[in-house]
């Protein structure tokens, strides 16, 4: 700032020329001073008061909005913040090949106490054992009174918990949000999702991590926040899969058996379109572990990918098969079934006699041990494993689930020349349903390997060559006659050419003593339409009996078959296969005259 002297030389010498007062012009420079100092000491009181405003103006607006904001949200309990690793509980959702939900989350609440905090824990303890019946009031009330700090009551609630513990009014009884997993469908699938609980609990969160199925299989997946949320997109056709455990539980019911699989898969892309193993569970609630007894009695236990059963004359039609791609025989090969075959101590038998030949047709149509065992006499004990073992039966399927290896297939210890002759016809071989599943597929889709999957696939697998299309097609046949005129009659669905092929096998005791004389696995596996396959279906049975007869008929024919053709009949329209109905012949009109 540049001053004015109070006494400038010009104006003095001026003023005294002229005989004016020179101290006048000292008063007038001063007031003027004091007058510019007074006017910027009054603009920086001005300024001070409008900045110190505008900060009191934003601290009131930020105040305001922040209290309609807490005055819009639900309240919660004041949590305290936990250092180190954040816990994730963020999972993807689970869908089937149709976009539908088949697993997701839900915004729920856990509940934990403080007792330092509770002012009556009797009343606490009391009114808990009242909401949550499960829970021990005397067990509640110890846990209060003890010595802890921190203890969780419950996992997750409902909202009308929530409410209830609420109402308690107790200060020590306080929430946590988190996320849990929700199964919307219940039991439907229960055994591919699997289910899923908590790993690493905070009050403020819960990390939801899975324990078996699809769940386990896919946890990185799903909780890998760089997937985004993007859902786990399966093969499985949710309405397919309810309708097949629909019918497999009735038909289960009415053939008295003690647990029941099933398998549905595409030829071509080996897509798992529905599985379903009886007894099931729901995965909301997961039921424990067997700690003694056979874990294959456990609802847990997965009979179509676990199970390994002996499936018996199902596995004919693969003898007959490898010995046409190898030139031995063709369909109409006339084979030597006069019996009993010996071998040593052994009697292959057959359930009838049936007589002296029998062509290769109708040794699968018939169903016959003996004329399948030379089959595989001509074959040889090393051709018979090699192709078995292309069509994968000789190890567990590579399809992704976590229980999938524990599925391997029960092999004999010395692939004999007897081993080889009862392996063609079902027994001293134990696989599972869904390798049966992939088997059937692989040989008559046209005969390129298949591998089951549980993921939504765009295309076929185009697979290494199994046998010819000729073979293949020799093989659809064999397995229509089964049905047209064979063991499988009750298969036949109007509309839709089905082929396939029963198997009943003796089931063996537990503690390995040989056969029981009255307990059975009957299995029907089935391709249609037989004509243009697209899907195989097993269906497997554990110890059925039809009594609605003088006598218990057990074989396939009079249980899995029944059963497979009810589920061909309701699953194949949502499958968008159209029946093939025969037109009537047009009916002829006279005319006549009176």
């Amino acid at each position: 700032m540049i001053r004015t002297p109070l006494r400038p030389l010009a104006r003095i010498l001026k003023a005294r020329d002229q005989g004016e007062d020179t101290k006048a012009i000292e008063k007038e420079n001063i007031r003027l001073r004091h007058e510019e100092m007074a006017d910027q000491a009054r603009m920086r009181a001005e300024g001070r008061l409008l900045v110190l405003g505008a900060a009191f103006f934003v601290a009131f607006m930020t105040i305001g909005l922040r209290m309609g904001t807490l005055a819009g949200t639900v309240a919660e309990e004041p949590r305290a913040v936990a250092n180190g690793n954040p816990i994730i509980g963020q999972r993807s959702d689970i869908v089937d090949r149709n976009g539908r939900i088949m697993a997701t989350n839900l915004e729920t609440f856990s509940l934990y106490a403080h007792p330092q905090d509770m002012v009556d824990p009797a009343n606490a303890a009391t009114q808990l054992a009242a909401i949550f019946p499960e829970m021990d009031e005397k067990e509640l009330l110890e846990d209060f009174t003890g010595s802890r700090k921190f203890l969780w009551v419950r996992r997750q609630l409902s909202p009308e918990q929530m409410q209830q513990v609420h109402d308690i009014g107790s200060p020590g009884l306080l929430f946590g949000p988190r996320e849990m997993r929700l199964y919307p469908n219940g039991p439907v699938a229960a055994h591919i999702l699997g289910g899923a609980s908590y790993g690493r609990e905070g009050v403020a969160s819960a990390e939801v991590i899975g324990v078996a199925g699809v769940e386990r299989q896919f946890d990185n997946f799903l909780r890998d926040p760089a997937s985004e949320g993007a859902p786990l997109e399966l093969s499985l056709d949710l309405t397919v899969q309810a309708t097949t455990e629909e019918v497999l539980h009735g038909g289960m019911t009415l053939m008295n058996a003690k647990g029941a699989a099933s398998v549905l898969m595409d030829v071509y892309t080996g897509e798992i379109i529905a599985m379903a193993s009886l007894p099931d569970f729901d995965p909301n609630n997961r039921p424990q572990v067997l700690l003694t007894g056979d874990q294959s009695d456990s609802p847990l236990f997965n009979r179509a990918v676990q199970g390994v059963y002996e499936l018996g004359s199902t596995f004919k039609i693969f003898a007959v098969a490898q010995a046409m791609e190898l030139g031995l025989i063709n369909a109409n090969t006339m084979i030597d079934t006069k019996g009993p075959l010996t071998w040593g101590r052994f009697r292959i038998r057959d359930f009838h006699d049936y007589g002296a030949q029998l062509s290769a047709t109708d040794v699968i149509v018939k169903s016959s041990n003996i004329g399948t065992a030379r089959i595989a006499l001509q074959l040889g004990g090393t051709r018979q494993r090699d192709f078995l073992g292309e069509l994968g039966f000789l190890e567990a399927t590579p399809v992704e689930m976590i229980e999938a290896p524990s599925g391997a297939p029960l092999l004999p210890r010395n692939w004999s020349e007897i081993s080889t002759m009862t392996i063609s016809y079902g027994h001293g071989i134990s696989t599972s349903p869904l390798h049966l599943a992939a088997g059937y597929a692989s040989l008559l889709n046209g005969g390129t390997k298949v591998e089951p999957t549980l993921l939504r696939q765009h295309h076929p697998q185009n697979g290494e060559r199994i046998v010819s299309e000729r073979v293949s097609r020799a093989s659809r046949d064999m397995l229509r006659a089964v049905v047209e005129r064979g063991t499988a009659s009750f298969g036949e669905v109007l509309g839709y050419e089905v082929g396939g092929k029963t198997g009943t096998a003796d089931k063996p005791r537990e503690n390995g003593g040989g056969y029981y004389d009255d307990k059975v696995i009957s299995t029907f596996a089935s391709v249609f339409p037989a004509d243009n396959p697209r899907y195989v279906l097993i269906v497997t049975l554990d110890e059925p009996s039809e009594n609605s007869g003088d006598k218990p008929r057990r074989t396939a024919g009079w249980t899995a078959v029944p059963v497979a053709a009810e589920m061909i009949r309701r699953v194949a329209p949502l499958l968008g296969l159209r029946p093939e109905i025969e037109t009537l012949q047009p009916v002829g009109v006279t005319l006549t005259s009176n």
